[in-house]
């Protein structure tokens, strides 16, 4: 770096306080509240709160969509808080599945947005590349066309001349490969806030600025009360938008948003006559290794660094006090220190920055949560209360959130799967401290290696671990599930232990080999804890879950699989359901999917006005899983209960005592393996667990992790809620029939829409694979190919330990989700032989146990 350089770099010190823009239009010293220029509607279908681009795109949707009575309320002026100082990147590139639609109709929509209002957005689409220089990040570009190809993003990994033939302006030392997309590029964030807005109003809907909201008020009819210094409004519906000023409006009604704001810092140059020279825009280039962007701004650059987490800086004060009066349009002072070690590496990549002037520097407030991912859909724990926040990239998620929104408002439901965006992913354990610890972490990891089965360990463990966290944590790798620690393999002396991500087969790959073995041949433990647990009872329980399950209802004593629908018949949730005493029932669902599913439950039992009682058990309770052919020789001899086949049979559910410890057991396991599950209140699990063990010393017994449950599952055929089964699939093409009971009596959710699905046909199905591979599994959301098109995708996938090969769930078209059907599934850039075959490979136990007696009771 010259010293010319640096100097310029060093000069713009001295005059941070010139760049930043000043505007205290809402909340001057004075207190004085700005004049609203319209008279303030009485009541509103949906009122949203914030007026920057996420909110706005909200407005314009509902607007479009039909629906009257869309008022939109902003504090001081529209784009105020983060979307004015936006660098206004756009791409269709997400590292995750379902976010990739968000982005898609996001840059569909601001494509087409100036024709419909008449208003410039500032719209560029040079594309961008993505720079690869090590080997991990190529492997880790593979791995991201296998998730791309069956999405309609164009996206292309390219070589090195063609990452220099698109930005020739890049010392190509270092790059080994890029992934480029094209159609990516950025946008002016106040001009697309404004053409949004302009086009709401088109539409109809109500914008108010100067409109701050000064109190929120629930109605027993679940409406809301809105008010502000301009009169109140009655709301069907409300949506928090705020930004960083989210945490401050759930405060108003009792919650605790996981929200902060992170400092982030970008550079603008002036004009760089190499750059002046180019006849067409450059793309936008990521840097992965040096964690920064970089863009052509008219003649000059602007390039933004996600700074390692030891120098990033959170405004924890804005946690703590609330954000300052008045700051809207406001800027941080800028730190180039903090920095400097990006700008060089940037200076080494793209070595024409080393004479460019620095003109501007922005270092604004950005809004983040603890995995970086927004929280957008209703809020579970109060009625109709809706939330649009958190989002560390608001302008390109900005148009595809307000159509997603808009969709779930108008139809009453999701219109796809987002569920890693569900607010309710969080609960009271996400503490001030986990969500610094979090976002720190989450901020310096932006563009570190994205591996399959990424764990991260800030903030951990929380409050939410099981009686036995203590007894297994120094036993095994633990994983992280909605602020549970659970073991998701154990470690024996010899094994290389600790955390240790890839592409490919790595230090788990022998232990789960040896669980899953343990439970076919033996007898292993799990802690289930995790799992999402429900008590619903009261008069009209047994009516409630008529309506919301697709099964019927098990009698006292029994246990069923059950799914909860939505209108279209797409599959909301899957839950294990047990009837405890008459019209009581204990529900059990996934542990990212608790408050979830319990929204759902609260709506229905809300909207029908159901006399029940619905209580959260989660926390209250521990789970233990046993499981073997051993299982039940174990816990015999612990209980005086008679366990064999004829007096507890397969889904059944007894209170027992066990080890002197009452309890309830279900006669139940997701290995597919005999086995039980243990439902014991959390203070006793330690003593519950430590017998069992004690006990099943001759019988082998040992511990099990959820890497090997994922694996003997998928030998027997078991769909998985959020792989096979999500608000994408319904539950004939996900082979569900024998669950959904749809001649029964009562008028489930998603019934009607069902028996049209059954008379119009299956267009898919789906498929179990085997697959021909070498030191890699299929994980799920990979693509399948046929005969050189791509024609489906995995939904799950791991290798089989007891057939010893790879297997798969995906869905294939119809004519070609047949046994014996050849296609292709891409693995990390290469396309493995896959074989359609007749599922399940393993029999479960019940089914084995009944062929055997079968068997015998032949002549």
């Amino acid at each position: 770096m010259s010293l010319y350089a640096y100097d310029s770099l060093l000069k713009v010190k001295n005059l941070r306080r010139s760049l930043c823009c000043f505007l205290k239009v809402m909340f001057p010293e004075d207190g004085h509240v700005g004049v609203l220029g319209k008279r303030l509607q009485d009541t509103a279908e949906t009122l949203i709160i914030g007026g920057g681009c996420v909110g706005v795109s909200l407005a314009y949707h509902l607007a479009k969509a039909g629906q009257k009575d869309v008022v939109l309320l902003e504090k001081s002026e529209l784009t105020a808080g983060s979307t004015w100082h936006a660098a206004g990147l756009t791409t269709y590139y997400h590292p995750g599945i379902n976010l990739k639609k968000i982005h898609y109709h996001s840059i569909k929509l601001y494509e087409q947005l100036e024709a419909e209002t008449g208003q410039a957005v500032g719209f560029h689409q040079p594309g961008s590349v993505r720079i690869a220089s090590t080997p991990a990040r190529v492997d880790e570009m593979k791995y991201q066309m296998t998730r791309t190809h069956w999405h309609p993003t164009p996206q292309f990994l390219i070589g090195p001349k063609k990452v220099h033939e698109l930005f020739p302006l890049l010392n190509m030392d270092k790059v080994l490969a890029g992934l480029y997309t094209p159609g990516d590029g950025h946008i002016d964030p106040y001009s697309l806030t404004m053409a949004l807005a302009a086009g709401a109003r088109m539409y109809g809907a109500q914008i108010y600025s100067s409109a701050p909201v000064t109190g929120l008020s629930p109605t027993l009819d679940g409406r809301w009360d809105v008010q502000t210094p301009h009169g109140t409004i009655q709301a069907n519906r409300i949506v928090n938008a705020t930004g960083f000023w989210a945490r401050e409006l759930g405060q108003m009604i009792g919650f605790e948003h996981p929200t902060i704001p992170v400092h982030h810092q970008y550079v603008v140059t002036a004009t760089v006559p190499e750059v002046k020279a180019l006849k067409k825009e450059l793309p936008v280039i990521r840097d992965l290794e040096g964690s920064y962007y970089l863009r052509q701004e008219r003649d000059g650059l602007l390039f933004g660094p996600y700074e390692r987490e030891e120098k990033m800086v959170l405004q924890d004060s804005w946690v703590r006090d609330g954000v300052p009066p008045g700051f809207g349009k406001e800027l941080f002072e800028s730190d180039l220190d903090r920095i400097m070690d990006h700008v060089e590496m940037a200076m080494e990549m793209v070595p024409v920055l080393k004479h460019a002037d620095i003109i501007n520097i922005v270092s604004g407030p950005i809004t983040y949560t603890p995995d970086l991912l927004p929280m957008i859909g209703p809020h579970q724990g109060v009625r109709n209360y809706w939330t649009a926040i958190g989002f560390g990239y608001g302008v390109i998620h900005a148009g595809g959130v307000g159509k997603f929104l808009s969709d779930w408002i108008m139809s009453g439901e999701p219109p796809y799967d987002l569920i890693e965006c569900d607010p309710n992913r969080y609960g009271k354990w996400t503490t001030v401290p986990f969500l610094c610890a979090k976002a720190r972490e989450s901020y310096g990891f932006n563009n570190v290696v994205g591996y399959p089965k990424e764990e991260r360990f800030a903030g951990r463990p929380t409050s939410r671990v099981s009686a036995l966290y203590d007894l297994l944590k120094d036993k095994c790798s633990m994983g992280f599930h909605a602020g549970w620690e659970q073991p998701h393999y154990f470690y024996k002396p010899g094994d290389d232990v600790g955390y240790r991500p890839s592409f490919t087969r790595t230090n788990w790959f022998g232990p789960v080999g040896r669980e899953c073995k343990l439970v076919m041949e033996k007898v292993g433990v799990i802690d289930l804890s995790p799992f999402g647990k429900f008590i619903v009872k009261g008069k009209d329980s047994h009516k409630l879950l008529d309506r919301l399950f697709a099964n019927t209802m098990p009698k006292v004593g029994l246990t069923n699989i059950s799914h909860m629908l939505t209108p279209r018949g797409r599959v909301y949730a899957e839950v294990t359901i047990t009837q405890l005493a008459p019209g009581e029932f204990m529900l059990i669902t996934g542990s990212g999917s608790e408050l979830h599913d319990l929204r759902w439950i609260e709506r229905e039992a809300a909207d029908g006005s159901y006399e029940v009682d619905i209580t959260n058990i989660t926390d209250s309770i521990g789970v233990l899983g046993v499981a073997g052919p051993n299982s039940r020789k174990v816990l015999q001899k612990l209980t005086s209960e008679d366990l064999s086949d004829a007096a507890f049979k397969f889904l059944h559910c007894k209170s027992i005592q066990l080890a002197g410890v009452h309890l309830r057991a279900i006669r139940i396991s997701y290995t597919g393996e005999l086995g039980w599950e243990l439902y014991v209140d959390m203070p006793k699990m330690a003593e519950v667990y430590q017998a069992i063990m004690e006990a099943g010393q001759e019988e082998g017994i040992d511990n099990f992790g959820t890497y090997a449950m994922a694996s003997l599952r998928l030998e027997k055929g078991f769909r998985g809620w959020g792989a096979e089964m999500n608000c994408d699939t319904n539950p004939l093409e996900a082979g569900l029939d024998y669950f959904i009971k749809l001649n029964k009596p009562a008028d489930f959710i998603g019934k009607k829409a069902l028996h049209e699905i059954k008379a119009q046909g299956l267009v898919r199905k789906l498929a179990y694979l085997t697959l021909d591979t070498d030191n890699i599994d299929p994980e799920g959301n990979e693509t399948i190919w046929h005969e050189g098109k791509v024609v489906g995708n995995t939904t799950s996938g791991a290798y089989s330990y007891s057939t010893q090969q790879s297997l798969a769930f995906g869905y294939l078209p119809i004519q070609l989700a047949t046994v014996g059907q050849k296609v292709e599934v891409e693995l990390l850039g290469r396309k493995y032989p896959a074989t359609v075959v007749q599922e399940p490979l393993v029999l479960t136990e019940p089914t084995r146990t009944r062929l055997q007696k079968k068997a015998k009771s032949r002549p």
